[in-house]
């Protein structure tokens, strides 16, 4: 009773709050969803929580340079820095950086700054002492010294250099010597290095696990190297064009321990070279093919020994039924086949293979534009545990073979249909698919508001929805997946003609919605928009190019409810110099397409374009280029902004049907 005393005398004297420990506060803080409005949310609640959050908080993902100092010294504790956001870092940020966080920094993504140097990477690799991983990707000013710097971080074991194209075998030679518990590195268009660097790294890095070679020019002069690298698990040859059969057949030895080979756009490779690449490789689980050597029945026979294979992908390359029949006859059962683009697909040789690969979680069929509803029929009846089905374009495909899809295959997850028969039987059919989540119905014309009422009523777990130039679909349709799916994430209904404000307004309930693509829709107007606005705060991604309607009342409560909006499109639009400045307040917006508007000056362009301080690409019509002043562009690009020009004329709507009917003369 004492104690009880106490403990009602210390509520009564003290916030409730202020006696849950820390450790309490933090396994609450791991329960909040990632949404940064919830944690700032939960940081105002008092001091201490605003305390508590800071210490929690690892992970950061800035938007502003100009911002680092303070979030920095808000945040003390962080592991990992995502700079991805910020184009504009540069050898003084990367010393702030390092100067604040020191040792408690294990990870930083670089991948979308260049304007770093020597200096600023030699800063971060000699005070940030557990650095563990480095994304330098897309840096392409970078040179060897660079790569010395990096170098110094001698706890590295992960490296990211893709299209580092003056980084040449010295500097790659350097980081070999210096950073030898690498166990992952990518040097994808990384075209200055060659055998030798790719060498270096082989005889110094025992612990690789995972290499990307991706476009180098490289010889087999590097391949017995690296194939001798004894953890090597996963390993990316594609488009390495100086690869063929001649050099592979001098491999006398595989790798044992690899898992996963790429060697997709390999043009000189066929099953010959193949053979001697993968010879001990009996560890192999992922082979990507896309874009090699035909699929014959002797390619087939030579990776029939695999017996770990788990994952094949083929996309683009040429089949043949004996070599789909063969792939059927293998000991192994797949979990994963990707055939997207294959030429060659028919009913016989798909049947024939996905009779014997029972096990089948993914398939992609995308553009086998020769199978009918008996490939359906048998991958339906054999397939049954399927979580992701792409059949995009399999136009011959009839409409009462997706039926067979919802009857039999209901652990979707993914499903894409663009560009098919199906119709409102079909959808009904595949509403039993509870799992579902994306869901890509482009270009269907022959569903409608009925059978997407199904999909509404049933897949209540979707985040994705495409259904882009399916005209037939009305708001009925839209209302149904709002008030059936409250977590949708994504919705493209861009040329859904029909669609208004009401599908808008409704849809402003899916809080967590964070694309909405609605071009083409000359019904929705500035309204319908702004209830998005309120009603979706975690809206990253807006299009409403040729929505007419829509003009700058819809712009202001998006500038003030839309704060996380970082790429917008309103081109053709009715929006004006005032819209267009009220966007510009958006802090989180780094990308904006603007064509063809009306109501858009020069000077109000230019106003825009200088307030909204994180701009990292602009759209344009090529008339403005000489109506704006060379010391805008000069400004702009140094703060990190690209601008594109396009010189197109207004172009006038497509009824859907037409549109189809020209999307099937392009040829494939």
């Amino acid at each position: 009773m004492k104690r009880l005393r106490t403990l009602e005398t210390s509520a009564n004297s003290s916030n409730l709050i202020d006696l849950l420990s820390e450790e309490i506060v933090f396994t609450i803080l791991d329960f909040i969803d990632t949404n940064p409005l919830d944690r700032k949310s939960f940081s105002l609640v008092c001091k201490s929580f605003y305390i508590t959050e800071s210490k929690h908080r690892k992970n950061l993902k800035p938007l502003r340079q100009e911002h680092l100092p303070r979030i920095l010294n808000r945040y003390p504790h962080v592991n990992h820095l995502d700079l991805s956001l910020c184009p504009r870092i540069n050898d003084n940020s990367l010393n702030v950086i390092s100067n604040t966080c020191k040792d408690s920094l294990n990870s930083i993504d670089l991948s979308k700054s260049r304007f770093f140097s020597y200096n600023g990477l030699m800063s971060l690799a000699l005070n940030c002492k557990n650095l563990v991983s480095i994304d330098l990707s897309n840096a392409t000013e970078l040179r060897d010294s660079a790569a010395a710097a990096v170098a110094e971080a001698k706890n590295l074991e992960r490296l990211w250099l893709g299209r580092c194209k003056l980084i040449t075998d010295m500097g790659i030679g350097c980081i070999a010597v210096g950073c030898k518990k690498l166990r992952l590195i990518s040097l994808k268009w990384c075209i200055s290095v060659s055998d030798l660097g790719v060498g270096l790294i082989a005889v110094k890095c025992k612990e690789i696990r995972s290499l990307d070679l991706s476009y180098l020019p490289i010889t087999n002069k590097c391949l017995p190297s690296i194939l001798k690298l004894q953890h090597l698990e996963d390993i990316v040859l594609e488009g390495c064009f100086g690869i063929d059969d001649d050099s592979l057949a001098a491999l006398k030895h595989g790798c044992k321990s690899m898992k996963a080979l790429d060697i997709s756009s390999c043009q000189h490779i066929s099953h010959v070279g193949l053979s001697s690449l993968i010879s001990g490789a009996g560890s192999l689980q992922q082979l990507t093919l896309a874009y090699t050597c035909p699929v014959t029945l002797a390619l087939a026979n030579s990776l029939n020994r695999l017996s770990m294979l788990q994952s094949v992908k083929l996309d683009g390359c040429a089949v043949t039924s004996a070599g789909l029949t063969a792939i059927g006859n293998w000991c192994i059962s797949l979990s994963e086949l990707s055939l997207s683009k294959c030429l060659g697909v028919t009913d016989e040789g798909l049947s024939s293979l996905v009779t014997k690969h029972k096990d089948l979680k993914k398939l992609d069929i995308t553009c086998c534009r020769k199978i009918t509803g008996v490939s359906i029929a048998y991958i339906t009846n054999s397939c049954t545990n399927l979580t992701s089905l792409r059949m995009e374009s399999c136009t011959l495909v009839p409409s009462e073979a997706f039926v067979l899809i919802g009857q039999r295959c209901q652990f979707l997850e993914e499903l894409d249909l663009t560009d098919n028969e199906i119709d409102d039987e079909g959808l009904k059919s595949i509403s039993r698919c509870s799992n579902l989540s994306s869901l890509k119905l482009g270009i269907c014309l022959n569903i409608s508001d009925e059978g997407l009422s199904y999909v509404g009523m049933k897949c209540s777990k979707l985040t994705e929805l495409d259904l882009y130039r399916s005209a037939g679909i009305t708001d009925l349709g839209i209302l149904a997946i709002s008030r059936g799916c409250p977590g949708l994430e994504m919705i493209n209904m861009s040329y859904c003609i029909d669609i208004t404000d009401r599908s808008l307004i409704s849809l402003s309930k899916c809080s967590r919605l964070n694309t909405f693509e609605s071009r083409g829709c000359p019904l929705i107007t500035s309204l319908g928009l702004a209830a998005i606005a309120v009603g979706c705060k975690q809206l990253i991604k807006l299009d409403i190019k040729k929505c007419h309607n829509i003009g700058d009342a819809a712009m202001l409560p998006l500038a003030h409810f839309s704060q996380n909006l970082r790429q917008i499109t309103v081109s053709y639009s009715s929006v004006t110099d005032l819209g267009l400045l009220a966007l510009a307040s958006i802090s989180c917006l780094q990308s904006m397409t603007v064509l063809h508007l009306k109501g858009l000056t020069p000077s109000g362009l230019a106003a825009a374009v200088l307030a909204c301080g994180g701009l990292t690409k602009v759209k344009l019509h090529l008339s403005f280029k000489s109506l704006l002043p060379q010391p805008l562009f000069e400004h702009l690009e140094a703060r990190g902004c690209v601008f594109e020009w396009r010189d197109k004329e207004f172009q006038a709507e497509l009824d859907p049907r037409c549109y189809k009917l020209q999307w099937e003369d392009i040829p494939q």
